[in-house]
């Protein structure tokens, strides 16, 4: 990926955009720390990020449970640095993967300095809202929430939002008085306010990243998570949660002789059962070959060059609920 974001100026309509220098006062002193992105699946948590940074460092899909690692994507503003954790979306799990997932999430909450909770604000406030609101009610750090797709609410904004503020004062013994905001993860709507109340919540202290830093994400992983955003994106419902994917081996070599370097990536896609590989191959191996060329577009963006792209498809039988595969695919729930 390259590493380079402008800084931000708070007056900016995108919390991303400008170059200020870095601004410090004693009145007002830099601050920096940990914020973690919170919420059900599927509510724009990962939409979210790549919209405040200015990038795209987490992959996005309509499917539920796109997320399933703690990215940490990192926003630095003239008065604040944000390290940001889109974590996996808090749902009842059905195998021990999902159970990983969740606990990566819940786990996250104890680390940061400031939790940001998602909601979907296009609908009510329902059960798995609450459940979150509940698993937060002890924390005793910051907690804001984010009212996400305001841009799809119309003129039952204000009775949609009031359902999340019955839900934070339900407890008449401990109402939660967290701050709101109406936010759109897709088009930027009330990002740089949302942002500037974040930052004024973290704790005075240093830039923990360089300025021009957006993730601190390894590459392999983040290859991986592009091949899996195009599975998600083009193959039946049945296959995208059973689906892994490993990256080999990345080498640089010389394209076609002609002296110019290219990235060749070697990956294994696997799946739990042989249905799921025919579908990801498809006719004539035609779906497979959409996979990679969608994923090597994606890539030649991260390597700034030409990206040779080979994909295999292994299948692995209930390799979410192995605790062996799972630790080695890098999902350990911490």
């Amino acid at each position: 990926m390259d590493p380079s974001a402008p800084t931000a100026s708070p007056d900016d309509a995108h919390p991303s955009e400008g170059a200020a220098p870095l601004a410090s006062t004693p009145d007002a002193p830099f601050r920096s720390g940990f914020v973690a992105l919170i919420g059900r699946p599927n509510v724009g948590k990962s939409t979210l990020l790549n919209q405040l940074v200015g990038q795209k460092v987490a992959i996005t899909s309509p499917v539920a449970q796109t997320t399933r690692n703690r990215l940490r994507a990192i926003l630095t503003t003239p008065s604040a640095q944000l390290v940001l954790l889109d974590t996996p979306g808090i749902h009842k799990p059905h195998h021990l993967l999902g159970e990983r997932l969740v606990q990566s999430a819940r786990g996250a909450i104890g680390e940061v300095d400031v939790v940001l909770l998602l909601v979907d604000a296009s609908q009510p406030a329902g059960r798995g809202d609450g459940f979150i609101v509940d698993l937060l009610r002890h924390s005793r750090v910051p907690v804001h929430v984010a009212l996400n797709k305001s841009d799809r609410v119309g003129a039952d904004a204000e009775d949609l939002a009031a359902t999340y503020r019955e839900l934070l004062e339900a407890d008449a013994e401990r109402p939660r008085h967290w701050p709101l905001h109406a936010c759109s993860a897709l088009r930027g709507d009330g990002c740089t306010a949302l942002v500037e109340a974040l930052a004024a919540d973290l704790p005075p202290g240093p830039m923990l990243y360089p300025a021009d830093a957006v993730s601190d994400q390894p590459e392999q992983l983040l290859l991986a998570e592009l091949i899996r955003e195009q599975v998600l994106s083009l193959t039946r419902e049945e296959v995208p949660h059973s689906v892994a994917v490993r990256i080999e081996r990345i080498v640089e070599d010389e394209a076609g002789g002609k002296g110019k370097e290219r990235t060749a990536v070697l990956a294994t896609v696997l799946v739990e059962r042989s249905s799921q590989k025919g579908i990801l191959i498809g006719k004539g191996g035609q779906m497979l070959k959409a996979i990679g060329q969608g994923a090597r577009l994606q890539m030649q963006k991260v390597f700034d060059g030409p990206v040779y792209l080979e994909l295999f498809v292994k299948v692995v039988p209930n390799w979410r609920s192995h605790p062996g595969r799972l630790a080695e695919l890098g999902y350990r729930g911490d």
